[in-house]
């Protein structure tokens, strides 16, 4: 069992930058591979980006491309997800999980922080 904890959400201005947190319960962090998704408001569960066990290959949506960077640090459990530029459109709930196999379906989640970005 995995249990997810963001933090660092909050309210900025359009531009400011955020860095989110999760930190994972644990000894099996290491093991997953980590992502973050973000929903707003009437709109699907999007995936940002991820980054794999050795935190060695990260992937990002178009979305948040040239934007943002995901990191982890195994030895503290913990994955970020460093945002720049922030637009009022980025304006979600973001949630980290972490998968054995893949995206579509993490194994766990955690419960979500809200950025809200100001015009």
């Amino acid at each position: 069992q995995v249990q997810l904890v963001e933090s660092g959400g909050g309210l900025v201005q359009a531009g400011g930058s955020l860095r989110l947190s999760c930190a994972a319960s644990g000894r099996t962090f290491s093991r997953y591979g980590m992502g973050w998704f973000r929903q707003a408001p009437g709109k699907e569960r999007e995936l940002l980006s991820v980054i794999d066990r050795s935190g060695s290959t990260t992937v990002y949506a178009d979305s948040v491309k040239g934007r943002s960077t995901i990191s982890r640090d195994n030895a503290r459990n913990t994955v970020y997800l460093q945002m720049n530029s922030l637009k009022p459109e980025d304006t979600a709930v973001y949630y980290c999980a972490a998968a054995v196999v893949g995206w579509k379906t993490p194994d766990y989640w955690g419960q979500g922080t809200q950025v809200t970005v100001s015009s």
